[in-house]
């Protein structure tokens, strides 16, 4: 017997995390006998009940401007504030280290309706939402280490609020996630002398079967290593540190393939999909004090080997109301897949882009 990809369980590396997810493309012939979800409520356009809603008032007493496009205000309940007490020195024990975390969090309304999700919107309206991000970028990037904008869309990805919004999460402290990427790119740099995830992009063009969409500046893909059924990455096809570094037609080309994925996305299971989703990249250049100390060092540092990209998880597997669940294995061993990452690209691509909604 001939190992197949599509039939035989395998490994597959991550070089950007440094870890390994199994594959097991034969537990697709299984029945479902899990959880199935139900199918969400079709939204008001406008609801002033909504907090989040043009002239509606929040939790905290706060009355949100009549706004016409894209909308930033600081979360009413953050995890993360600027002004607090730092925790006593460290005693040095290992086992019971502690640190300061300062920070901010906001929250970026995407478009004044409730009922328009990004592939619903125009690609005019989605480039002001890349502009927003850029400009806090460009503003929190000078007083924190790090500046995670992120999107939780639906119910089943822990969304409390289905208004088209995001948030914007900037630290003290490099997080775990983007510690991890730092590393492994620059151990890929110092060995191999080029930037990991642009080697990576021309070997996907070459082979073209993870591919979801592209164009001149972007290529959207499955990755190789991909742990959520449908999980994509977007990536500008130069060297990109940062999503600032972006030319005016590099937006706008952004907003074209990120509309493109997300009708694809709802097409899938003609519903409006579930997903997080975040940008990673390079943000040292810009901040020059962290906790009050000068950073020089960091600002100095030579970051080529970060590479910009956004990463889509998406939780449905088999259906709209049918989703993977991170449990047991994956949390106890390591993650695991049904799907392949080529049979996932597959069925993307197969689907319209004409958004379910406007098909005849």
């Amino acid at each position: 017997m001939e190992f197949n990809a599509t039939e035989h369980q395998h490994i597959r590396y991550n070089p950007l995390r440094g870890d390994w997810v199994l594959i097991s493309p034969h537990r697709l012939q299984r029945p479902w006998s899990g959880k199935v979800d139900s199918l969400q409520e079709e939204l008001l356009e406008n609801d002033p009940k909504n907090p989040l809603s043009p002239g509606a008032t929040r939790p905290n007493g706060a009355v949100n401007p009549h706004y016409e496009s894209t909308y930033v205000f600081n979360n009413d309940f953050p995890a993360l504030l600027q002004e607090v007490p730092e925790p006593d020195v460290d005693s040095g024990d290992p086992l019971f280290k502690i640190a300061g975390a300062k920070g901010s969090c906001r929250v970026l309304c995407f478009h004044p309706k409730s009922n328009i999700t990004i592939p619903l919107m125009t690609v005019q309206e989605i480039k002001r939402i890349i502009d927003k991000w850029c400009e806090e970028l460009q503003e929190l990037g000078k007083h924190f280490t790090w500046v995670q904008i992120f999107e939780n869309k639906g119910d089943q990805m822990g969304c409390s609020n289905p208004h088209p919004h995001c948030q914007i999460w900037s630290s003290s402290f490099l997080p775990n996630e983007p510690k991890l990427k730092d590393s492994n790119q620059k151990a890929y740099w110092q060995k191999y002398k080029s930037v990991m995830l642009l080697d990576y992009i021309n070997r996907e063009l070459e082979r073209k079967e993870r591919l979801v969409e592209f164009n001149d500046s972007w290529v959207c893909l499955v990755p190789y290593w991909a742990i959520w059924p449908f999980e994509t990455m977007l990536l500008p096809r130069r060297h990109i540190l940062r999503l600032t570094d972006l030319t005016e037609d590099e937006r706008i080309s952004l907003a074209d393939i990120m509309k493109k994925l997300t009708i694809r996305y709802d097409n899938l299971f003609c519903t409006s999909f579930p997903y997080s989703m975040g940008w990673h990249g390079n943000l040292h250049i810009y901040f020059a004090y962290k906790l009050g100390a000068p950073t020089g060092s960091l600002t100095s540092e030579d970051n080529s080997h970060w590479q910009l990209h956004a990463i889509y998880y998406p939780p449905l597997l088999r259906s709209a109301t049918i989703r993977k669940f991170m449990v047991g294995y994956e949390m106890l061993a390591q993650p695991q897949r049904d799907l392949t990452a080529e049979q996932a690209a597959d069925r993307l691509r197969s689907v319209s882009l004409t958004h379910y909604k406007f098909q005849s």
